[in-house]
């Protein structure tokens, strides 16, 4: 039987070589980055934006400031009937008795964090972070004036509303009349529909999470999530702090969420590939065309 002949030791140099060519190219072949997707511009004009925010803002926060003045005396909407006996509605009064705390005190100053400290940080930190995260922090300015105008509208219903329904709140409709003119704060006392806390909280969920999804941002899912859930943790500790009805809750999500979409949607729709400037198309003013889609 033949003995097998070795491997020719020549066949090693070429293997040798060939490894290093492919080596070779391999290392010479430029890296493919991957690119930061692109942000849709948004129509918007910063002037009369900013302009439509401030007077929206500042006519909010006059309404604070002189709530002792403007605030209804005494409840329009008093859960009761002529004859001066309780009649709320039974879903209300189920809900009102199933959530809320003893400690109604902790619950309204959770609400507080939640609504008014924690929701706007999710809002802003998030759509910023969201833009810089695709390699657009330059849209991070724009973005919060987008927001913050969507919220200030939601807030300026909400407190136009409460001032001509006036509804008693639950910790007050459960008092006596003499004990209801010694409230901390009387005129708060029947400003309870509809809940301001989860209208900003359900607002800036929204408006963020729609600018976000908008310029078509990875994270937006995440900004959408994160709000909403702190808008439902908001409206239960409303709930808990007997400070707000069930249906108080419900129309102040579905207030706040509505018009969080809907300002950015209507008036700051994405700007068509190729059209230009976002502050309006060619051939008209960017303010007019601002003003017709926000009015």
């Amino acid at each position: 039987m033949p003995t097998p002949r070795p491997l020719r030791s020549s066949r090693r140099p070429r293997v040798a070589a060939s490894v290093g060519a492919l080596a070779a190219i391999l290392a010479s072949t430029p890296t493919l980055a991957v690119a930061d997707p692109p942000a849709r511009e948004l129509r918007h004009d910063v002037a009369v934006d900013a302009v439509v925010t401030g007077t929206i803002g500042a006519a909010w926060i006059a309404s604070e400031l002189l709530k002792s003045t403007i605030a209804p005396r005494s409840c329009r909407a008093c859960d009761r009937g002529a004859d001066g006996l309780d009649a709320l509605n039974p879903i209300d009064r189920s809900v009102r008795a199933a959530l809320r705390w003893e400690r109604t005190g902790a619950a309204d100053a959770a609400s507080y964090v939640t609504g008014f400290a924690l929701s706007p940080i999710v809002a802003y930190g998030g759509v910023g972070f969201a833009a810089a995260h695709d390699g657009h922090a330059a849209h991070a300015g724009v973005d919060a004036l987008l927001v913050t105008e969507a919220v200030v509208v939601a807030a300026g219903v909400n407190q136009l509303v409460k001032l001509v329904v006036a509804r008693e709140r639950p910790f007050v409709h459960a008092l006596s009349p003499a004990q209801k003119r010694a409230t901390s704060q009387p005129s708060d006392n029947d400003l309870s529909f509809f809940s301001g806390h989860t209208t900003l909280a359900f607002s800036l969920a929204a408006a963020s999470g729609t600018v976000a999804s908008m310029r078509g941002y990875r994270l937006a899912p995440l900004l959408w999530a994160s709000g909403l859930g702190l808008g439902v943790v908001t409206g239960e500790l409303r709930l808990a702090a007997d400070r707000h009805y069930f249906t108080d809750v419900i129309t102040g999500a579905v207030v706040g969420a509505a018009i969080g979409v809907l300002i950015p949607l209507l008036a700051h729709p994405p700007v068509p590939p190729g059209a230009g400037d976002p502050g309006g198309p060619p051939g008209a003013p960017a303010s007019a065309i601002s003003f017709a889609g926000r009015f």
